[in-house]
């Protein structure tokens, strides 16, 4: 069976570097796959991507011998089930908020008796060059689980919710990470607060022994992240790669409608 190389990545310290897949287009997919990122995430909880499109989305990055994630929309064990049962390497699993809710994601990620999916599927083979006995008895040691801290509870909590071995990485959302620190009128925190937060959440990685990882918005704020210790990358999305090659061209050749780029 195809090791997966993103989580080995993790455990021996590295960065394991990939972005968002969120226009649901399969093409888009097959060129990404082959761009040299370690990881490409096929995000079902944001945005239009429905499963069907997911798991042609699955074949064609797995064929193409790139690690491919899924975020799923909740974390509910018919959604874990059904990326993994359909090809995924592994899961992002968002707002995750306590050790039951970590406890829960972990437990549909593993076969018995270590967790309790259940048994089922083809795809899932396939993707990874596998007889279907070797998948079975493999999948638990190969699996990317990688649990989202998006929220400040989250944060003051760290090692209840995500002390567990299982966990590859703990991932930072900061959009919504930010706005659970709002105050009561609404205004976020300030940039000192928000960095407080990340540094306890790096310290709270070191303490249990995980992959710390974040979001981040290009390619100088990733090497920085790197550069502090974050392993777990993601940068932009395919969407943020297409409308910022858009806007250079629009920009460089004068033609004055960049500004309507710069929201997305």
């Amino acid at each position: 069976m195809r090791p997966n190389p993103v989580k080995r990545l993790l455990r021996s310290g590295k960065p394991a570097v990939g972005t968002w897949l969120s226009l649901g287009d399969i093409t888009a997919a097959r060129f990404m796959a082959r761009s040299g990122l370690d990881w490409l995430t096929v995000d079902i909880e944001h945005s239009l991507v429905g499963i069907e499109t997911a798991v042609h989305i699955f074949g064609a990055v797995a064929d193409a011998g790139c690690t491919v994630l899924a975020r799923v929309p909740a974390n509910k064990h018919d959604h874990i089930k059904r990326v993994l049962d359909n090809g995924g390497h592994g899961v992002v699993v968002p707002m995750v908020c306590t050790k039951a809710e970590a406890t829960d994601a972990i437990a549909a990620c593993l076969y018995p008796p270590q967790g309790n999916r259940s048994v089922g599927g083809s795809v899932h083979a396939l993707n990874w060059g596998a007889t279907s006995n070797d998948y079975y008895a493999q999948a638990n040691d190969e699996i990317a689980v990688i649990l989202q801290c998006e929220h400040i509870d989250s944060v003051r909590n760290f090692d209840e919710i995500y002390g567990n071995k299982r966990i590859d990485a703990v991932f930072v959302g900061p959009n919504d990470l930010a706005a659970s620190m709002r105050d009561a009128n609404g205004t976020p925190p300030s940039p000192a607060v928000f960095q407080q937060a990340l540094d306890d959440i790096m310290a709270g990685c070191k303490r249990l022994g995980v992959a710390p990882g974040i979001h981040t918005f290009g390619v100088e704020e990733a090497k920085q992240k790197i550069a502090a210790g974050w392993q777990f990358i993601a940068v932009a999305s395919e969407l943020k790669f297409m409308v910022d090659g858009a806007k250079q061209v629009v920009d460089s050749l004068g033609l004055g409608k960049g500004a309507d780029l710069a929201k997305y």
